[in-house]
């Protein structure tokens, strides 16, 4: 008879506390969708309907978000480069409010990108691509060269012959990847409250490093989450992104000054890809990140120094032309 009531006393407390977890998801998740439908503008362009956001003053730069994003991760990777710019950042294909088109390939997603610049009648911008962010970033650099003062690529996907770029292979990341693809809110908003560092890993930072980080980087990621939520308003986009192919681009055709970042230990791999790509834009610079991972944990300082030195030169390249590291090597040698 006791055990009976200790079991009913358990089984009512395990359900109180189911509901006390489900209405403070219910809160949480209703603060998100408010401030996700009414930060942003739908801009109605030559390429359709398209959603964006602004903030801050300044040279224009466009910032194309990353897998799982929209226009409000792409205002969070603006402010980690700086507040001195005019940052207009759209929701890439099938996030938040844009629509799919029939072509939803990154080059349709390129000359998307520059009807929204005709839309605001901007002429050029500076443009960043951030992880999936990067192929449409990289496919405006060779489709309409005339509009992209600098590109900056962070953790970006891009083509390599001997890696492709993804979630890696452990188990609690496939499994969060897993309630993604199946736009799971609650469950996904569940895992990261009970085992965040699945989440973490899943977003390709080692847990190590960010249970170790200080509470303002901490902070971000928590942002970089909340990005990603509600998963049903961006699965079509998540769709879009896992269906890409990245094939080789012409890179030696892009004429803008480029820079690159990556991070050594970025569990999606982006680094191979990073170094490739570099050395295939002529001039391109890469700056690698000894830590950090995925969402450069730990590195904004770092990153906003190395962009805001790379603008301020104009973009200009460090490195010394190949022809110039040539004679170099032959003069070391005689």
């Amino acid at each position: 008879m006791q055990s009976r009531k200790l079991l009913q006393v358990a089984a009512a407390t395990v359900s109180a506390a189911g509901i006390f977890t489900y209405v403070r998801y219910r809160r949480e998740i209703a603060a998100i969708r408010c401030a996700v439908d009414t930060g942003s503008t739908i801009a109605e362009t030559s390429a359709g309907d398209i959603e964006y956001a602004e903030a801050g003053e300044g040279k224009p730069m466009l910032v194309i978000h990353g897998a799982g994003g929209g226009y409000d991760q792409g205002l969070l990777i603006g402010s980690d480069l700086g507040d001195d710019h005019r940052i207009i950042a759209p929701s890439r294909f099938g996030y938040l409010k844009t629509p799919v088109p029939k072509d939803s390939s990154p080059a349709a997603q390129a000359d998307a990108h520059g009807a929204l610049l005709d839309f605001l009648d901007i002429r050029k911008a500076i443009v960043v691509g951030a992880s999936a962010g990067a192929p449409s970033a990289i496919e405006l650099a060779l489709r309409h060269p005339d509009r992209v003062s600098a590109l900056i690529l962070l953790v970006p996907r891009t083509y390599d012959p001997t890696n492709s770029v993804g979630v890696d292979a452990s188990r609690q990341s496939q499994a969060v990847l897993r309630l993604v693809e199946r736009s799971a809110d609650f469950l996904f908003w569940t895992i990261l409250q009970v085992s965040r560092s699945s989440v973490v890993r899943f977003l390709g930072v080692p847990p190590e490093l960010e249970a170790t980080a200080s509470a303002e980087d901490r902070e971000r990621v928590t942002r970089v989450i909340n990005s990603v939520l509600p998963l049903s308003l961006r699965a079509r986009g998540i769709e879009l992104d896992s269906a890409t192919e990245i094939a080789p681009w012409p890179l030696n055709q892009i004429r803008c000054p480029v820079l690159i970042i990556s991070a050594e230990d970025d569990l999606f791999k982006t680094l191979p890809g990073s170094r490739f790509t570099a050395e295939h834009i002529h001039g391109a610079q890469l700056h690698v990140l000894p830590s950090g991972g995925h969402l450069m944990v730990g590195r904004t300082a770092e990153v906003r120094k190395v962009a805001r030195e790379f603008l301020q030169r104009g973009g200009a390249a460090t490195r010394r032309p190949r022809l110039a590291q040539l004679r170099e090597a032959q003069l070391e040698t005689v």
